[in-house]
């Protein structure tokens, strides 16, 4: 076996204090995030998204953020998946960002809402035809004999559609992650690590406050 104990990292990058933080948690995710896409930065939309069914029992992925504004944040899946029955029976989730190049992450809980129809609708049709087509022939989370018969799927949608443009399934759309807590963490040396939590008081106000590391 490894030993894990001698991995070791020492984060020196940046600092984050009080006065850089901007008004809103949101307004701040998007400057990382596009801080990390300038550092060409692997997978910079990737989040890990974590659900818990009504008996408290856990469950986490990673999926792609999509969009992000005031609103909150998106992402896109089936709902019939694991995921989306979750967050059916118990609609809160949390999400974690993490950009190891910049020592930088974000950590956002709050409520999920489906976003409208015509929202997934537009983000489907921009997807290339091929995950459109896998977006029909895969029961996300269902079992599955072999990779053959998800193959078999993929050529019977295949011949469905033909040329013709591929629909949005109904059971495939966007979720809005609408956030209450926001935190963000900046690695430093020692262990000593700067964290602010954002927590929403109000539709436009957020009390900041400093945690210790």
């Amino acid at each position: 076996m490894a030993d894990l104990t001698a991995i070791r990292s020492e984060y020196a990058r940046a600092g984050l204090s009080e006065r850089d933080a901007l008004p809103s948690p949101i307004a701040h995710l998007d400057k990382w995030l596009h801080e990390a896409i300038d550092a060409q930065h692997p997978e910079p939309t990737a989040m890990t998204l974590a659900t818990a069914s009504l008996a408290g029992e856990p469950s986490a992925r990673v999926v792609l953020l999509k969009g992000l504004d005031d609103r909150g944040l998106v992402f896109f899946t089936s709902y019939d998946s694991d995921k989306g029955r979750a967050l059916e029976a118990n609609p809160r989730a949390s999400a974690c960002l993490f950009w190891n190049m910049l020592e930088r992450q974000v950590r956002v809980t709050g409520s999920v809402v489906k976003v409208a129809r015509e929202e997934s609708e537009a983000y489907f049709a921009t997807r290339p035809r091929e995950s459109q087509i896998g977006a029909w022939a895969s029961k996300q989370s269902g079992v599955i004999a072999g990779r053959a018969e998800l193959e078999a799927r993929v050529t019977e949608v295949s011949a469905r559609f033909g040329e013709g443009p591929v629909p949005c399934p109904e059971t495939w759309g966007g979720y809005r992650l609408v956030p209450d807590v926001v935190e963000l963490w900046q690695g430093r040396p020692s262990r000593l690590h700067d964290r602010l939590r954002y927590t929403r008081k109000g539709d436009a106000r957020w009390l900041v406050e400093r945690l210790s590391p």
